[in-house]
């Protein structure tokens, strides 16, 4: 097996289960996880930095105020797309920000055409119209646009598009972001100290260990996407990636009976249509053009 469908499995599996991880820690408000993530992540990949010996390349990007600006706000849509996270799935929420995760990948063609000025191919616009129309359904069966799967999608393919044109690789982009998002962390983690509402000082011991597994929980899957990333095709990565929106569907669903009838079986059919013809087209695509490269 190609080392790099393993870690983009090992990645995706993880992101799967992190509903049970966080509903674990359901009792902690959703604001109060979000800090301890973002505190213990920097400290995780600061050990990761000091292990490798790798602190070179950190002075001469703190000194450029463009890339830094850049990454400032990748680190907010990166923390909006965490706390919404957190929030939904300790609010019973995990089918709808599964939902979220489903039709990402759809979101960042549309970004992709936008901004980055791609073109559609015919199949790619009968993907989005497919979704679009489960979208549709799902809003006018509901009475409300599913708002929590917006936020994340939009949230996350956002950050996807800032790092897809960023000059920084995986480990030293999430070094650069948590290093920003640290000070506001700290201050509101310092702030519920003084006024005595920390929950995680009045927690017991296993929890606070929970809390403070947040850092290598964020920080491992994303290393183990970005050394995927560069082993294999963006087609198959694309394919591995619904392992997690499906585990979470399925945790959602089966473990904390959150309810999933014909209605939301109907968009989220539609959803799944539209993702199984883009990911096909993007496979044949790719076939195509490894077959050309090696004509003679």
């Amino acid at each position: 097996m190609n080392p790099g469908i393993l870690y983009a499995f090992c990645a995706f599996v993880i992101w799967g289960l992190f509903p049970v991880y966080f509903k674990t820690l359901h009792q902690i408000p959703a604001l109060e996880i979000l800090a301890h993530r973002m505190a213990w992540s920097l400290l995780f990949v600061l050990a990761v930095l000091l292990v490798r010996h790798h602190w070179r390349w950190l002075g001469p990007v703190l000194r450029d105020r463009r890339l830094v600006g850049r990454f400032a706000a990748s680190a907010l849509l990166l923390s909006a797309n965490w706390g919404t996270y957190i929030w939904a799935v300790n609010a019973g929420h995990i089918v709808e920000a599964s939902l979220g995760y489903f039709i990402n990948p759809l979101i960042n063609v549309l970004f992709g055409y936008a901004f980055l000025h791609e073109r559609l191919r015919p199949v790619q616009w009968t993907a989005v119209g497919i979704a679009a129309a489960g979208v549709a359904w799902l809003t006018w069966q509901n009475g409300a646009l599913p708002w929590i799967s917006f936020a994340l999608a939009l949230t996350f393919g956002g950050y996807g598009l800032l790092r897809k044109t960023a000059q920084l690789g995986a480990l030293e982009g999430l070094v650069l972001e948590t290093l920003l998002l640290f000070p506001v962390a700290l201050i509101y983690l310092t702030m519920l100290g003084v006024s005595g509402a920390s929950h995680f000082m009045h927690a017991s011991r296993p929890l606070q260990l929970l809390l403070a597994a947040a850092g290598p929980v964020t920080a491992i899957p994303l290393l183990l996407f970005g050394a995927a990333a560069r082993r294999i095709p963006l087609s198959t990565l694309g394919l591995i990636q619904y392992v997690t929106p499906t585990l979470q569907l399925l945790t959602g669903v089966l473990v904390y009976r959150e309810p999933f009838g014909a209605v939301s079986a109907v968009g989220y059919g539609a959803i799944w249509v539209a993702l199984a013809l883009y990911s096909l087209e993007g496979v044949r695509r790719s076939v195509a053009t490894r077959q050309v490269r090696g004509a003679p």
